[in-house]
């Protein structure tokens, strides 16, 4: 069953459309946050972020453009009662000009990005957003090395960020006291092993892989990080100055890597892991959202895949197909164990009913039209939808974020 979605050229089931914003003529987003009926966009290409005022969905403003330093990106961010966290880090797709965007997945980030002479900032940047209509920076933790990739922040006084710092392969745990968000301050980096180059580690992955932290989502002094084709690792954080591992768990291979989000839900022992697809025309196969029993922690089960969207031929569609970022369950947004929303790139947004764990079955989905023009800089970029991340506020309304076609405003309304 599909229905247009209320949008020319889109499909959607059981989603209604509600509005849509090119986000002041800067349509490639990526992560999206919401205080105060504002939503904080971090853009992929534009090195900044935009605020838009999402009170009425149906008539979205965009009220502010904050731009990074010069070849700065700031994609991703959190936000808490007034403050607002932004990941600052080399442009790495303007800066490089990667002949191949394999060359990003598949190598190291301290081997794949060399233009280490051009000035970027790198380092995690605090605003306050008591009005949320005109952040006002507060401080810079300048984190040397390539720069911050994501954050997980829901208050309190330590913040867990994936960072590139100077001495190492690629991204890695790091944890930032924000007691006084003033003056920010590094308490803690946990990594795999061979990740220190400084310190003479040998790699333990394969040539052709990526072991980097995407990032770590905490809950209850637990922490779930996902580490592209290193896995999924859980620790134990109830002393945030001292990660604890309790175990590595990696399906990569034989599965393609690119493990990218792992989203707890504690009240039914299950962890739902996404790998991110990494290729065009899935070269590289078809990547999976993994259920896992959790009951015992330091043994974590696979029991169920998500289905795999088969409405069209997907891989024959043009850009990636698959899994990228799911609704994280943030407290203040709508918090479900039962439904999983997630974005599919190419195949658009898609909803899960994973009432039976074992047999989770979809409930909706929304594909947007093709760009009007392609704002992706990355080589082979496509010109189709290819959805970004998705935040779910306690009404269902669904801001969806692309990396060419801007923010849409969409309501879950199952039959």
């Amino acid at each position: 069953m599909s229905d247009k979605g209320g949008v020319a050229g889109a499909s959607a089931w059981n989603v209604r459309y509600l509005g849509h914003s090119d986000q002041g003529g800067r349509p490639d987003g990526v992560q999206v946050m919401v205080s105060r009926g504002h939503a904080f966009v971090g853009h992929m290409f534009a090195d900044g972020f935009s605020v838009i005022d999402v009170r009425d969905p149906r008539d979205m403003k965009t009220v502010a453009f904050v731009p990074a330093p010069p070849n700065t990106r700031a994609p991703h961010l959190q936000v808490h009662e007034n403050l607002l966290l932004v990941v600052n880090a080399a442009n790495v797709w303007a800066l490089q000009q990667y002949t191949a965007e394999q060359q990003y997945f598949d190598n190291p980030l301290a081997d794949s990005f060399s233009r280490r002479e051009q000035n970027f900032a790198a380092g995690l940047r605090i605003y306050d957003i008591s009005n949320p209509a005109a952040p006002r920076e507060i401080s810079f933790l300048s984190m040397p090395g390539i720069g911050l990739h994501r954050i997980w922040y829901i208050g309190g006084r330590y913040a867990y960020v994936s960072a590139h710092l100077d001495g190492y392969s690629d991204h890695i745990l790091a944890v930032i006291d924000i007691a006084d968000p003033s003056k920010p301050q590094l308490a803690a980096t946990w990594w795999l092993p061979g990740m220190w180059r400084a310190g003479r580690e040998e790699p333990q992955w394969k040539q052709g892989q990526r072991w980097a932290l995407h990032h770590a989502i905490v809950r209850n002094d637990i922490a779930f990080a996902s580490w592209r084709d290193g896995g999924l690792t859980i620790h134990d954080v109830k002393d945030p100055t001292n990660p604890k591992l309790l175990v590595h768990r990696n399906w990569s291979p034989p599965f393609g890597g690119g493990t990218h989000t792992a989203v707890p839900l504690l009240d039914r022992n299950l962890l739902v892991v996404a790998d991110e697809a990494t290729t065009n025309n899935c070269a590289n196969g078809i990547p999976y959202t993994w259920i896992f029993d959790i009951r015992d922690l330091s043994n974590p089960v696979s029991i169920a895949t998500l289905p795999t969207p088969a409405e069209e031929n997907f891989c024959a569609k043009g850009g990636k197909f698959g899994p990228h970022n799911l609704h994280e369950n943030r407290p203040g947004s709508f918090v479900s164990s039962s439904l999983v929303f997630s974005t599919y790139y190419n195949a658009g947004l898609r909803v899960f009913d994973i009432s039976n764990p074992f047999q989770p079955k979809q409930t909706a989905y929304f594909v947007a039209p093709p760009p009007e023009r392609l704002i992706d800089i990355r080589p082979g970029a496509t010109r189709v939808a290819s959805a970004c991340d998705v935040y779910v506020d306690p009404n269902g309304v669904m801001l969806l974020s692309d990396t060419n076609c801007g923010l849409y405003a969409l309501q879950y309304d199952p039959k």
